[in-house]
């Protein structure tokens, strides 16, 4: 080929490929330039703020936060820029908006990617978000028993307190057992549930999968299939898991096809038995052992990674304030001598409600929350404009904090960047532990509703802000977690040693995990006569 004929093709790759796409690049680095930056905005310089936002997240979100109050802003990372947002208004923007325009599946794809820790049948055709939806969430009240009696051997198992003295244990890995084991009565029953590799298989890929996350966004598409395979601990989980669960798959296949039916007799009320139910196509029931196990896998996930940390941090609350543990334990004895151990009575639990959300606001699960992949470019109901293939949250950590008095009392790096621009006012005092501030504003008349903590509540993002990708698992997570904290507080009184206050939360750039070594006093409290 001649010279004239090679410069005429490249000159029509110029024209045809890169043109268009430097173009496009530049349409969407000018949005974005639109949006103020909180750190550097250079092309070089904003490596250094995206290094430092991993040890000083919280500082340069609040930062941004204060500075511009109901509208957005970005800060850098090492692979792109995230745009926050806040304010009532633009929340609700995100709420409403379309699938189409804001992907909350996208986001968590591109966050966790998902569809080589979970899986890509999980993201294409996610039917296990309708099982957590409906059966799961509709047989709480007819499982319950089970929740109950697992929580009364786990405790027994793991914690083995005496009346006559203080033991210390272990706090989060302790709860993570127990949760694990609670969470699988109510998904797998006996006695997989209490298979010890099988509730350390459950904590450990909530672990491997976050860190094969984190290894996987690193690498170009091409190559994650392989980096999967090789630099994640995925795939043996994935393979420890099969060996616990394709034997009570097949079994239950097998019923199906001895009776004709998938409703055959003395068929296990289970999470294994509501998947299958749900995989009624032929398309879904290819390759059906690994699809129901991956399922069960990122279901069991979501269940003990937020669970545990709630519960533990609920503990830590107690532990260092002694004086809520009494109205805490009259409520629940209250209701429990009402109406048993049941769903029912979990839902008169005010208190216990109130304490558990206002413990959450306090530190929560991170610092953002209703994370969205933004698909086509989108203008905000205030003209703001965030161009496609950004992901932007809300600043739910900042949200929970916003007081009446101004600044946080958070360690800022530099608080002469910040501006006197006063909060958006959401709670009073909002670094102080008021346990009944939650259940204090549902005796108002038309607030008994609003301010439990499964509710849609815009100032509250532990589950989201609301809208249809609420968290589905709320309801069964939120009634756990009331069995759990009710039997502490009726079989156990708990301390920190020397009477110590709540240990450091552990933060890694946006998420933050309960102290990971701290350990909790426990006694046992006398039988009742």
């Amino acid at each position: 080929m001649s010279l004239p004929h090679l410069a005429t093709l490249g000159a029509i790759f110029l024209a045809t490929v890169l043109v268009p796409k430097f173009l496009r690049w530049r349409s969407r680095m000018a949005k974005l330039n639109a949006i103020p930056t909180v750190g550097n905005s250079g092309i070089f310089s904003s490596y250094t703020s995206a290094r430092k936002f991993q040890n000083h997240a919280l500082e340069i979100i609040q930062e941004g936060y204060e500075k511009y109050p109901g509208r957005a802003f970005k800060v850098p990372l090492p692979d792109g820029w995230h745009v926050l947002v806040s304010g009532k208004d633009m929340i609700d923007d995100i709420k409403k908006a379309n699938d189409s325009d804001l992907s909350f599946q996208e986001a968590i794809t591109e966050t966790l990617q998902t569809d080589y820790t979970m899986g890509l049948a999980a993201r294409i055709d996610p039917y296990q978000v309708d099982v957590v939806r409906t059966p799961l969430t509709r047989n709480l009240a007819a499982k319950f028993d089970d929740l109950r009696d697992e929580i009364q051997a786990a405790f027994g198992d793991e914690i083995s307190a005496k009346e006559s003295e203080w033991i210390k244990v272990p706090m989060l890995f302790t709860v993570m057992k127990i949760v694990s084991r609670t969470s699988n009565r109510y998904f797998v029953g006996l006695p997989l549930c209490r298979d010890s590799d099988y509730v350390r298989l459950n904590i450990e890929f909530t672990i491997d999968a976050f860190k094969g996350a984190t290894v996987l966004r690193h690498y170009p598409g091409f190559l994650k299939p392989l980096v999967r395979h090789f630099l994640t601990n995925v795939p043996a989980c994935v393979a420890r898991a099969t060996k616990h669960l394709e034997p009570v798959i097949r079994e239950r296949l097998r019923k199906e096809e001895e009776y004709g039916t998938t409703d055959w007799p003395d068929k296990p009320n289970d999470l294994i038995s509501w998947l299958l139910d749900e995989a009624n196509t032929t398309e879904r029931r290819k390759n059906i052992v690994f699809e129901i196990v991956s399922r069960i896998l990122l279901i069991n996930m979501a269940a003990i990674h937020t669970t545990s940390i709630t519960f533990t941090n609920t503990l830590y609350q107690l532990a260092a304030n002694p004086d809520i543990a009494q109205p805490l334990r009259e409520e629940v004895q209250a209701c429990v001598n009402e109406q048993g151990w049941t769903k029912a009575a979990m839902g008169q639990m005010r208190k216990l409600d109130s304490f558990m959300k206002e413990t959450q606001r306090i530190i929560g699960v991170g610092g953002l929350a209703s994370s969205r992949m933004v698909m086509k470019d989108f203008t905000f109901s205030n003209g703001i404009e965030v161009p496609a293939g950004t992901i932007l949250s809300s600043a739910s950590y900042s949200l929970h904090h916003d007081g009446v008095s101004g600044l946080l009392g958070l360690p800022i790096y530099d608080l002469n960047i910040l501006t006197s621009i006063p909060p958006q006012n959401v709670y009073e005092k909002p670094e102080d532990l008021d346990p009944f501030r939650f259940s204090n504003m549902r005796t108002k008349e038309g607030e008994g509703f609003k301010h439990q903590m499964v509710a849609q509540d815009p100032s509250y993002a532990l589950f989201g802000h609301g809208g249809k990708h609420m968290c589905p698992g709320r309801f069964f997570a939120v009634n756990e977690l009331k069995a759990l904290v009710g039997h502490v507080l009726l079989n156990y009184d708990i301390k920190f040693e020397n009477n110590g206050g709540v240990p450091p939360a552990h933060w890694d750039g946006v998420t933050v995990s309960p102290n990971r070594t701290a350990s909790v006093m426990f006694r046992k409290r006398p039988a009742k006569a």
